[in-house]
């Protein structure tokens, strides 16, 4: 199985929370890594998302700790969208 992984950067204004977070989040730019595993495919080369996972700031308790957590992609997406949005 091959399997790629890119990663990309993601910035948010203001703090944000996802699903799966125990945490409100500070604004910030944020790391987010996506895996996809190679389809059998006949014609052309296709991929199937995996997992994506983001890495969170340090907790200021534990600022060597660095937490990677998975998320849905869908979700980040439409948090991205809201934080653009001018704010009300």
């Amino acid at each position: 199985m091959t399997i790629r992984t890119t990663t990309r950067t993601v910035t948010f204004r203001r703090p944000f929370m996802l699903g799966g977070f125990d945490r409100m989040q500070p604004a910030g730019t944020y790391t987010v890594e996506t895996d996809e595993e190679l389809l059998d495919t006949v014609s052309v080369p296709a991929y199937r998302r995996i997992t994506t996972l983001i890495q969170l700031h340090p907790d200021r308790a534990n600022p060597r700790i660095v937490e990677t957590v998975p998320i849905d992609p869908d979700e980040l997406d439409a948090a991205l969208m809201r934080d653009a949005a001018p704010a009300t």
